[in-house]
């Protein structure tokens, strides 16, 4: 075993026999980690990154903006309140978009909440997601604090029967996620509306009955509560496919834009995505963006993005907004940053995040348009920032006057 091996292996207490490894994670460099595995079988190749929510691992897993990343959780009891039809953060059910392998400290315990329907094991095995338990979290997450995240295997087999060799070249060969554009394997390919609300104790889910205005949200890989909360708002919300042109989003006469999140670096996705961001800039109209959206507004007056060496995942990251003076405990899930030095004279900086000071937030001084980093729509995490899908409706408001 290598000293990461020793640090982050399961070690079983004095006494006890130690089972054969079914769950394994080889590193780009050829670091073992053993446990035991759970989920689908089999083996997939992602980015390892750590999320330090304590709650929320369902709207984690399923959230799009995690594709090609296998998730660390620094919590350590994952899964005790099982899982539900209710959760899922993923729009399209018939992709299994989201996290590709998920990494623990402790074994999943038998659900305890009234709105558990299944055990966190076979929901992980029903969307094809790899898991590993029996892991020294705490170790794995300083390694990638030290080294940054890396590229590696993880794997499930029952039989404990590990071609390491295989995974270590795979791993090694993986280009990562700099340079990928993963928004065609999680964003809608036609459009459809969105009338769902957001959830209450006793009802579920509501419909929105008056719409008030029109939406047209560009799908990067976006989130259900995203459009929830819009919905909220008296929102008639159209999604469209990340690749729709200018032309079309305005032929919707949409009162405002909206730029989901998602996943993958901006600049690839940009590529296509910039023009027809920088058209709807041009025609006045109202646009807010999140996460990947934010990204996509800042490269489309001009910014660069840049690789984050650990990015920040997570529900629990003080932002400061500069409009209001004050600071809010938000949701984040992101690998990339806009680097502010880049920002251009007609870009104002809204947000900055208090943990390392990057970008989290711009607000264009000529048009009325804004983004944010993190994730104001809370699913999981705080709800600091549910003032921001306010803010978008008073730009389309004050447009129609």
């Amino acid at each position: 075993m290598t000293e990461v091996q020793d640090k982050a292996g399961a070690a079983a207490p004095a006494g006890w026999t130690t089972p054969r490894a079914t769950g394994l994670i080889v590193l780009a460099d050829g670091t073992a980690i053993e446990g035991v595995g759970l989920g689908a079988v089999g083996s997939a190749v992602g980015e390892v990154c750590f999320n330090t929510a304590m709650t929320g691992y369902e709207e984690i897993l399923t959230d799009p903006s995690y594709a090609a990343q296998i998730i660390t959780f620094t919590f350590p009891h994952i899964g005790n309140v099982g899982t539900n039809e209710e959760d899922v953060e993923t729009v399209n059910l018939a992709q299994s978009a989201g996290a590709r392998g998920v990494i623990l400290r402790a074994p999943i315990t038998e659900p305890s909440n009234f709105r558990a329907t299944r055990h966190l094991d076979a929901w992980l095995k029903a969307r094809g997601i790899i898991g590993i338990s029996g892991v020294d979290t705490r170790a794995l997450t300083a390694l990638i604090r030290d080294r940054g995240m890396p590229n590696a295997v993880i794997a499930h087999a029952p039989d404990g029967v590990f071609d390491r060799a295989a995974f270590t070249a795979e791993a090694k060969a993986w280009p990562g996620i700099d340079g990928m554009d993963l928004v065609p394997s999680v964003g809608a390919t036609q459009r459809f509306s969105w009338d769902e609300t957001t959830w209450r104790l006793g009802d579920g889910y509501g419909r929105r009955a008056d719409a008030k205005r029109r939406v047209v949200a560009l799908d990067y890989g976006v989130k259900r509560n995203i459009l929830r909360l819009l919905a909220d708002q008296g929102c008639d919300v159209i999604v469209v496919p990340a690749t729709a042109s200018a032309e079309e989003v305005l032929a919707l006469k949409p009162d405002g834009v909206f730029l989901s999140n998602g996943p993958g670096d901006p600049a690839e996705t940009g590529k296509y995505a910039v023009p027809t961001i920088r058209a709807i800039l041009a025609s006045g109209t109202p646009t807010f963006g999140i996460c990947l959206g934010h990204q996509m507004m800042a490269l489309a007056v001009g910014a660069k993005t840049m690789k984050m060496p650990q990015g920040h995942h997570g529900a629990n990251h003080p932002v400061k907004d500069f409009t209001t003076g004050k600071v809010e405990i938000v949701s984040m899930n992101h690998g990339f940053t806009v680097d502010r030095d880049t920002l251009p004279a007609n870009v104002k900086e809204t947000h900055v995040s208090l943990f390392d000071g990057t970008n989290c937030g711009i607000a264009l001084t000529d048009r009325p348009a804004f983004s944010v980093q993190h994730h104001p729509e809370a699913s999981p995490g705080p709800q600091d920032s549910h003032y921001l899908f306010a803010r978008f409706v008073e730009l389309m408001d004050a447009r129609k006057k």
